[in-house]
């Protein structure tokens, strides 16, 4: 045993004895003198890799690498059960629970329960304000610094994300990957009813409801239910008499598009008086 303890108090001085570079900052030793000269830039605050899309810098060259996958889009991470891919392998480690398990962590407060214990975490800042992030233009409340820099950009009119086929901007990545499907063709949803496939998740959900018969969504009026939230929204309008569609030519108000629609045709038949040869009275 006490040989054991005199081999790693040995070994232990070996390691002590190859940090043969101190910093003369703040006293650390360091292996070489590339990693001294990796460790100054927390003195001096150097970063000497920018990105070109967003002007973000970064220290080491590992860390930029991974940043640039935000902009390009690239997944290199799939999840093995359902084809979804992710930027980080944190990322996909994170998904896999969907897979694997339910919602463990329920907030006390309104019973909401999430698969992740900082989504309860953040979501909990809504109860307590602690932590709330506020738009300094309109004063808007975020519970995470994420959100309100997305937030923001409505604001300043940033879109940092260009699409690689086209000119098209985005003010946000996942914007940006929806988008991509358009030039690709991908459709990654498919229908577990039928062979249909669709490119959101969320038409998808729509309509799979179409098998299920599942309508989710219940007028406050009456007894009605629907599957869509839009159809509601316009069902719903013929109870309060709301028209948010107004014509731009008579002013004329609908309480549903595909009635301005046929309206507008109206317009577009009439044709300019002919005032040729019309004498003045």
């Amino acid at each position: 045993m006490e040989e054991t303890h005199e081999k790693i108090k040995e070994n232990s001085l070996k390691r002590k004895d190859k940090k043969c570079v101190t910093c003369t900052q703040c006293g650390t030793s360091l292996f070489n003198k590339q990693s001294l000269s990796d460790h100054m830039m927390i003195h001096t605050g150097e970063k000497p890799f920018t990105c070109t899309h967003c002007g973000m810098s970064f220290r080491h060259s590992s860390n930029f690498g991974r940043h640039m996958l935000v902009h390009t889009g690239e997944k290199t991470h799939q999840c093995d059960q359902c084809g979804k891919t992710f930027l980080r392998a944190s990322g996909l480690k994170k998904h896999l629970r969907v897979h694997t398990e339910g919602k463990p962590y329920s907030c006390t407060v309104c019973g909401k329960t999430f698969r992740h214990e900082d989504g309860l975490r953040d979501h909990q800042k809504i109860h307590t304000g602690v932590g709330v992030y506020i738009c300094l233009v309109c004063e808007k409340t975020f519970i995470t610094a994420v959100k309100l820099k997305i937030h923001e950009r409505t604001h300043t009119g940033e879109k940092p994300y260009k699409c690689s086929h086209c000119e098209k901007r985005f003010s946000q990545l996942g914007s940006l990957n929806k988008h991509k499907m358009i030039h690709t063709g991908e459709k990654p949803y498919k229908c577990s009813y039928c062979d249909k496939c669709f490119n959101r998740s969320g038409i998808l959900k729509k309509h799979e409801r179409i098998h299920t018969g599942e309508k989710p969504y219940k007028c406050s009026h009456c007894d009605k239910r629907f599957n869509q939230s839009g159809i509601l929204k316009a069902h719903e309008r013929t109870h309060t008499g709301e028209k948010p569609y107004m014509c731009s030519h008579c002013g004329k108000r609908f309480g549903h598009l595909f009635s301005l629609t046929t309206h507008k045709r109206i317009h577009a038949r009439e044709k300019p008086c002919n005032l040729e040869g019309v004498k003045s009275p």
